[in-house]
């Protein structure tokens, strides 16, 4: 088959692929989920169904392929920041903030927890889950190189720590809340301005009442 019909039909999947998960996009943020269907895909995109069942066996197939799609986008976002000029710190501050702003808009829209129960499992989702670990615990090594990170936890502990603790961010009411959410956050990743004070286990506290106690060995008094 000549090299140009091959690059046409090639262009032509293409863009059926593309125009079908578009489409996809736009019924799920108006309608929610069950609003995707092949007819409707089909309605949308002028794309005639069998045209479109030659592509896609099923609807689930469609919203698959959409949502690997939009974490590619999300990853390919963070990898720019990622690259931008400025010292480990300010890249780390960019990424993370970043990080934290997705996951506001993911799960911030009327259908995103519908969409994360239904579509957050499968290969493509581990391999970005790895992926961005891998980026923020790099991001932190080059923050301990520089004397910016804290010492007493390591890169690997800490990056699973800021991941967690930024998911918060798509429950917060406003971007002003994810931005002070990750000011907090790394806070948390600064050095010590002195040494961490470990509590006794059997110091005496005062509780509630007034009346002292022991904490620990409860045979001493």
């Amino acid at each position: 088959m000549p090299k140009l019909w091959n690059e046409t039909i090639e262009a032509h999947r293409h863009a059926v692929r593309e125009a079908t998960l578009d489409a996809t996009a736009t019924l799920v943020a108006e309608h929610g989920l069950l609003s995707v269907t092949m007819s409707r895909i089909a309605q949308e995109t002028g794309i005639g169904r069998a045209t479109l069942y030659k592509y896609f066996p099923d609807v689930e197939s469609i919203l698959a392929a959409w949502h690997e799609r939009q974490v590619s986008e999300h990853l390919a976002r963070l990898l720019a920041v990622r690259d931008q000029a400025g010292g480990p710190w300010q890249r780390l501050q960019g990424v993370l903030e970043t990080y934290a702003l997705i996951s506001y808009e993911r799960r911030g829209g009327h259908h995103g927890a519908d969409v994360a129960a239904l579509l957050h499992q499968g290969e493509h989702i581990a391999q970005a889950h790895q992926q961005l670990f891998g980026l923020v615990r790099d991001l932190l090594a080059e923050c301990a190189e520089s004397g910016a990170l804290r010492t007493d936890v390591s890169p690997d502990e800490l990056a699973g720590y800021t991941l967690h603790a930024l998911g918060a961010a798509g429950g917060l009411p406003s971007k002003a809340a994810v931005r002070r959410l990750v000011g907090v956050t790394m806070a948390g990743l600064r050095p010590a301005s002195g040494p961490i004070e470990e509590v006794p286990v059997d110091e005496t506290v005062v509780d509630q009442t007034g009346h002292p106690h022991h904490h620990g060995h409860q045979g001493r008094h």
